[in-house]
């Protein structure tokens, strides 16, 4: 296993710790002139109007917010522009763009507009990897997952029209609070589990999760939030070394191919650090890390519950067959003590208040 060849070129990150990077790609895509840029074909009609009539017959896992959704309706002539927005404020910045809030002119919809600087997806090499995450995300409908609506472009950005996420991110509310209360930890996995079993269901394999990926919806339901390193993949079986290194799997470090079990890793990874505040296997450089997930050395603080132990135990397992299935997480004692339907994430009831 080379230690030496870490190298970032991924979108949003975490910052440097102690020389350590925040996450590790191997992009090998050769470098491409600026007007090679090429989007992907739109796959439905352009999103326009509230309807009551029309969300009757959507998807039903689109919505849990309780309103009209923005929907598509036949007109495939007229395509998106910014001139059919109105921008609000800020909501984020990236590496690549910005997000923005939104308004839909004609429907008055309130949407996230995230805006991508096409020179700098080329100059970084990851052209594939934004056609890759419009192509999936805009066709996935769960709860849990933040819809992609539509997309256009001009000559230097592209934009991306996306579910406007109340709450916010839960990277933010994780490192203002310090770590979650066990009900609150336990609705968050709960609800990413559902996302998971959905896009394993779609044979989507999500490769990044982690809190930076991951939204708060209108009713305080969690939303993977980031496709950029998905990827979908009948044969279950890839190669790619990808993601972030404290949620990187031991198969996928030790350059092993690798399955939709790297997510279940990933679970485990995000269930620790929504407890303690930190990954589990986080260390002063990366060598360090490597180690500690190549053996899963961890150590569990003395205020977590054996219930959580054990599932985080049953999760963090080096062979990829032996992780508990995502289906038996939803059935653990944990989450069905912790995380009751209609139950309110603790770390939101105050912000209720």
């Amino acid at each position: 296993m080379k230690m030496n060849a870490l190298k970032c070129g991924c979108k949003e990150n975490r910052p440097q710790i102690a020389g350590k990077p925040g996450c590790i790609c191997n992009n090998s895509i050769q470098k491409l002139p600026a007007d090679s840029f090429k989007i992907p074909a739109i796959p439905a009609g352009r999103p326009l109007h509230n309807s009551t009539k029309a969300n009757v017959n959507d998807n039903k896992e689109q919505s849990t917010s309780g309103k009209p959704e923005l929907i598509n309706r036949d007109d495939k002539k007229k395509s998106w522009t910014l001139s059919d927005f109105d921008l609000g404020r800020p909501l984020g910045k990236g590496k690549f763009g910005n997000v923005y809030l939104a308004r839909e002119k004609e429907s008055h919809y309130v949407v996230a507009l995230k805006v991508l600087f096409k020179s700098q997806i080329l100059d970084s090499e990851i052209e594939h990897q934004v056609r890759r995450e419009v192509e999936i995300q805009c066709r996935l409908r769960h709860p849990n997952i933040l819809r992609m609506y539509g997309y256009f472009h001009d000559e230097k950005r592209i934009y991306l029209i996306l579910e406007y996420a109340k709450h916010g991110a839960l990277y933010k509310l994780l490192k203002e609070r310090g770590r979650f209360d066990e009900k609150t930890a336990a609705i968050y996995v709960r609800d990413l589990t559902r996302a998971l079993v959905y896009c394993h269901s779609k044979k989507v394999i999500h490769r990044d999760i982690k809190p930076e990926n991951l939204l708060i919806g209108h009713n305080l339901e969690l939303k993977i939030a980031d496709f950029g390193w998905s990827v979908h993949s009948p044969s279950s079986r890839r190669m790619t070394l990808c993601g972030t290194l404290d949620y990187l799997s031991p198969e996928m470090i030790e350059g092993k191919p690798h399955s939709y079990a790297v997510d279940i890793w990933s679970l485990g990874v995000l269930c620790y650090e929504l407890l303690v505040g930190l990954p589990p296997f986080d260390a002063k450089d990366s060598h360090q890390t490597y180690r500690k997930i190549r053996y899963v050395i961890i150590k569990y603080p003395d205020f977590i519950s054996e219930r959580a132990k054990d599932l985080m135990g049953k999760l963090l397992v080096i062979n990829p067959e032996h992780r508990l299935p995502l289906t038996s997480v939803l059935q653990h004692p944990w989450i069905l003590e912790n995380a009751p339907e209609g139950a309110i994430p603790s770390a939101h009831i105050q912000e209720q208040k």
